[in-house]
């Protein structure tokens, strides 16, 4: 046989071999891992998601917690993880399109380490009071730290994170001094502001509308441009006497940089699947959270243009990493 037949043959081989490999994919159970602790609203978002994937695909997608640094000590995780498919991750706007503004000597490169795969839920983000703060509204809040500049604090599940952002924006426009104290995740900073530890927290539907409801903790605002249909009563920051305030929260499905476009398609299929389904929606909107997948290309454009206007308020509201 001549040496370009077997060459022929060497690629057909390779290419059902390849296909094989790819049907069968995946073989064993998955990781999904998330950037905080249990009990914030990453956590909640993947284990919803998680459950509708092992039902989807046959194999147990299990979340894995990597808190730490406001999410990037998982970015990291993920970056340098095998790119096999094997282990995704649902990301956050901190670690994606903050920490390169705020980080100096950052261990890995949003742009070339980690691959989009879908944008998974976006939904604002909650200013919360425990109960013996006495304020009952924004307006009141901001009063009451103007007559204690740098006495009360305020809470976010990590530096550089959705709400450390929303925090500081806030502070920024309402001209008023509050001591940011950051936890490693949404549940631990909850915990402290029933405990009367900090004064404010901003956080997500799904961690405070529970304790909103007991009448543990009081809702002052949200930080979308509108109203969040699981605390419809609850007005915006615009509404509240600061027009235009905007700061959204999203989780998104990423990947491993390396990892193979058609192991990248199989994730998108499957996770656009699982989040475009009934109960899954319905799971996820009893905890404040909107479904939002895509394309892969769109979710990069996406993280590129967040990049761009956080990296802008970063620098004006001269947040440094702690």
């Amino acid at each position: 046989m001549r040496p370009a037949m077997w060459v022929i043959l060497a690629a057909v081989a390779l290419a059902v071999g390849g296909g094989a490999a790819a049907q069968s994919f995946p073989s064993h159970s998955v990781t999904l891992t998330v950037g905080f602790a249990p009990g914030g609203g990453t956590d909640t978002a993947a284990r919803i998601i998680a459950q509708k994937l092992t039902d989807n695909i046959g194999q147990s997608v299990v979340v894995e917690n990597r808190a730490g640094a406001g999410g990037n000590i998982a970015a990291q995780h993920i970056a340098m993880a095998p790119p096999d498919g094997y282990t995704i991750h649902l990301t956050s706007v901190g670690p994606m399109t903050v920490a390169p503004h705020l980080v100096k000597d950052l261990a890995y490169d949003p742009r070339r380490d980690i691959a989009p795969i879908t944008m998974g839920v976006v939904f604002p983000n909650v200013i919360v009071v425990h109960t013996g703060v006495p304020a009952k509204t924004l307006a009141e809040f901001v009063a009451l730290a103007r007559q204690k500049p740098g006495q009360l604090t305020y809470a976010s599940s990590g530096v550089g994170g959705a709400g450390h952002l929303a925090g500081e924006l806030f502070k920024e426009r309402a001209g008023i001094d509050v001591l940011h104290i950051p936890y490693k995740g949404g549940g631990p900073a909850m915990t402290d502001l029933l405990g009367g530890r900090i004064d404010m927290y901003v956080g997500v539907p799904s961690t405070v509308a529970p304790h909103v409801d007991a009448g543990k903790a009081r809702a002052l605002a949200t930080t979308g441009a509108r109203r969040t249909s699981t605390m419809p009563s609850v007005p915006t920051v615009a509404e509240s006497g600061y027009p235009g305030f905007e700061a959204t929260n999203w989780y998104a499905f990423v990947a491993p940089g390396k990892t193979p476009n058609e192991i990248l398609d199989f994730w998108n299929r499957e996770l656009v699947k699982a989040l475009s389904d009934p109960q899954v929606k319905v799971d996820l909107a009893k905890h404040g959270l909107d479904p939002a997948p895509g394309t892969r290309e769109a979710l990069a454009q996406y993280i590129e243009r967040e990049s761009q206007t956080w990296g802008k308020v970063v620098r004006e509201a001269k947040i440094t990493a702690e």
